[in-house]
């Protein structure tokens, strides 16, 4: 079984094998052909509140925002199941089956384990297992997953891949399918001709093929998350006699532990929905899922000029264009490929969306440009939003503490005074905040989240420009704005 651990303890009841209370399935309910369950969805680390605000909008129920950072929860009725894949703030869905606030571990892991493996058979999958299905049929098959849709761990976490058990668990499974049709095998030896008419009109039905992926956080645990994997995997294979497949997986069974909180779950995504607009990718591309939270920071309004000075592939003015296209998006970068990736990217999307019968039209402009001397008229823009460079894969420490003021202070210039806003995500922390107290009261600090990009811990910082008149004729280092790439 796939697992994903961080380093959490607990003793568990003798009914439930181990939860102490329960509070997801007891709100699942089947009324007529709906059946009303809690959906899970991983969000960027950070912007939990801003997906939960996203689920209301659009859904209208309430999300619970999880003690785990980047996880949300919310009820939902299969009429409406549809909906949560037009969610853009949740990178990966999975159904509930089953949510234990405080899970009482044994202190032993043999015990632990064993309680887990006699779990797998006292959960109630049945709703589980009807949303998967249905969810199935709503979205088109794109061929075996890669890999799955394993929710990303934190940067400390420790991830590693288990097979779902070893050949002695796996076998019995099989061996009792074989012994339970020998009157199938006799008949097949005696006439081999009507067993192939009989093949040719009720094909046999396919295994189901599936894998456990643990998730982990925690210290306190007696278990790794591979060993959890295995043994909780090895019960559900012998449960419902499914075969184990670590890549062309049919379902993929979600056991997520952060301390005392046990989640067990079913994938609703094959694969991440933050790839949802990228074909072509650069070195530092940014989730769609994280360019959302960002924009929705600064509240586009209709007709706003939003500009991204330092585009790279695009990812947010093109996030931005498709879901606030009341705002219109100027998209630049003084790379050339950089540029030519981003317009591959609009055409990507434009075609997509012709093929669907769509309007193909994007409110965003692409230019080549040198962010610290903009050909844009001062005081014309609305919102500046931006991936700053970290100085780690793009550009240099060294060099950001002399780019990071000049990009400032063109942004300064070219953004409304008094009503203007600026988003920048960067992990040099200490450089930004210098820049900004050098900007003369130009910017002024909003808010900050944090968030996790790469397993790097940078901000997202939200900066109001202030009614201070902006002084040209300072110096801009052209030369280090030009070489930042």
């Amino acid at each position: 079984m796939s697992s994903q651990e961080e380093d959490g303890t607990a003793e568990p009841g003798h009914n439930t094998a181990g939860p102490s209370t329960s509070s997801s399935t007891e709100n699942d309910k089947i009324t007529g052909d709906i059946i009303t369950v809690t959906i899970g969805a991983t969000v960027p680390t950070g912007f939990e509140h801003t997906a939960a605000e996203e689920v209301n909008e659009k859904i209208g129920v309430d999300a619970r925002i999880s003690k785990d950072r980047g996880r949300i929860y919310f009820p939902i009725t299969t009429d409406k199941l549809y909906q949560v894949h037009l969610l853009r703030s949740v990178d990966n869905l999975f159904v509930v089956v089953e949510e234990y606030d405080h899970y009482q571990f044994k202190e032993s892991k043999e015990e632990t384990l064993m309680e887990m493996q006699q779990l797998a058979s006292k959960l109630p999958w049945t709703n589980a297992l009807e949303v998967w299905k249905l969810n199935g049929a709503l979205k088109k098959k794109k061929g075996y997953r890669k890999g799955g849709n394993g929710t990303k761990v934190k940067p400390n976490s420790e991830a590693t891949d288990a097979a779902i058990a070893d050949t002695e668990q796996q076998e019995p499974p099989q061996a009792a399918s074989a012994a339970e049709s020998p009157t199938k095998a006799e008949s097949t030896a005696d006439t081999e001709t009507s067993t192939q008419d009989s093949e040719e009109t009720a094909p046999e039905a396919k295994p189901i093929k599936f894998r456990v992926t643990c998730n982990r956080a925690g210290d306190k645990h007696s278990f790794s998350s591979n060993e959890a994997a295995r043994d909780f995997g090895g019960a559900v294979q012998e449960y419902f006699l499914w075969k184990a497949d670590m890549t062309k997986f049919d379902i993929e069974v979600l056991l997520n532990i952060h301390n005392e909180e046990v989640v067990i779950g079913i994938a609703l995504t094959e694969e991440s929905l933050h790839r949802r607009n990228i074909s072509h990718f650069g070195p530092t591309t940014l989730r769609s899922t994280l360019c959302y939270g960002m924009l929705r920071l600064c509240k586009p309004q209709a007709s706003d000029v939003i500009l991204d000075p330092m585009c790279g592939t695009g990812a947010i003015p093109l996030e931005g264009a498709i879901e606030f296209n009341s705002s219109f998006y100027v998209a630049g970068d003084n790379n050339d490929m950089a540029v030519n990736r981003t317009v591959n990217n609009i055409c990507h999307i434009q075609k997509r969306r012709a093929i669907k019968g769509s309007a193909s039209g994007l409110p965003i402009d692409t230019v080549r440009w040198d962010l610290c001397n903009l050909p844009i008229r001062t005081g014309s823009v609305d919102i500046i939003i931006t991936d700053m460079p970290f100085g780690k894969r793009m550009g240099s420490r060294k060099k950001n503490w002399d780019l990071y003021p000049s990009c400032l202070r063109e942004m300064a210039r070219v953004c409304t005074p008094g009503s203007g806003k600026a988003v920048l995500l960067t992990q040099d922390k200490k450089c930004l905040a210098k820049a900004i107290s050098r900007m003369g009261g130009l910017w002024r600090k909003l808010h900050t989240v944090w968030v996790n990009v790469g397993g790097l811990h940078a901000g997202v910082y939200l900066l109001k420009r202030t009614g201070a008149v902006f002084v040209p004729n300072r110096e801009n280092s052209i030369e280090l704005c030009s070489s930042y790439c």
